[in-house]
């Protein structure tokens, strides 16, 4: 709800529509194919390029890290900072993380293959997509290390400890890295570390309810 007001605040015309990311996806692809609009898909050459630069700024500050969690929702993040490690010829072991709720990302390279979910009902919006992209898929399912899964659960818990810690609010994808580095601390510990946090776009509703120690449901 927020993030759409703000995006109209920009001056931008928002249509809505569908239940989910790819359903409003396809239907921007075909109002664009009318002809009065230009239609930039989730995961856009330019697009990795811009989103390469936080990685490229965080592994070229910290080029001694072991491993980086990186939120996956289409792919542009994950495949920007795959881009930018190799560009600058490191070892750091990139972690995918999805929402067991929407886990086409890490069942395609499970599978070995893409595999679309029937659902992707996660409060953690940024990362609902039920259709990997094909592109994206290619990049990370060679370049990751590994895909990890966290629950919405866990990814309240991680928003709640950003919060009381260092007073950071994150939205459900931007958090997402952090639960899944809580759920392997065991075999992280005594290693360097990084967390893409890829956002703060958490209606308000939602934040007060993760804060009183619940867990939103869509």
């Amino acid at each position: 709800v927020e993030k759409n007001a703000a995006m109209k605040a920009y001056g931008a015309e928002l249509i809505v529509h569908g239940s989910d990311f790819d359903e409003a996806r396809e239907e921007a692809m075909r109002v664009a194919e009318g002809g009065d609009y230009f239609a930039v898909p989730p995961f856009h050459r330019e697009l990795v390029r811009g989103v390469a630069t936080y990685g490229y700024e965080l592994l070229s500050a910290h080029p001694d890290l072991h491993t980086l969690y990186v939120p996956i929702g289409a792919g542009s993040g994950i495949c920007g900072t795959i881009a930018a490690r190799d560009a600058l010829g490191l070892s750091t072991r990139i972690v995918g993380v999805v929402s067991e709720n929407a886990a086409a990302a890490k069942l395609s390279v499970d599978a070995g293959g893409l595999v679309e979910t029937p659902s992707a009902r996660t409060f953690a919006d940024g990362m609902a997509v039920r259709v990997p992209v094909a592109e994206a898929y290619d990049i990370y399912a060679s370049g990751a290390e590994r895909i990890v899964t966290v629950s919405d659960a866990q990814i309240a818990e991680a928003i709640r400890t950003y919060f009381e810690t260092i007073h950071t609010l994150a939205e459900g994808a931007g958090a997402a890295p952090l639960a899944a580095l809580m759920a392997e601390r065991d075999a992280m510990a005594g290693r360097k570390v990084g967390l893409v946090l890829s956002g703060g776009n958490i209606d308000t509703g939602w934040f007060a309810k993760v804060l009183e120690g619940g867990v939103p449901t869509v």
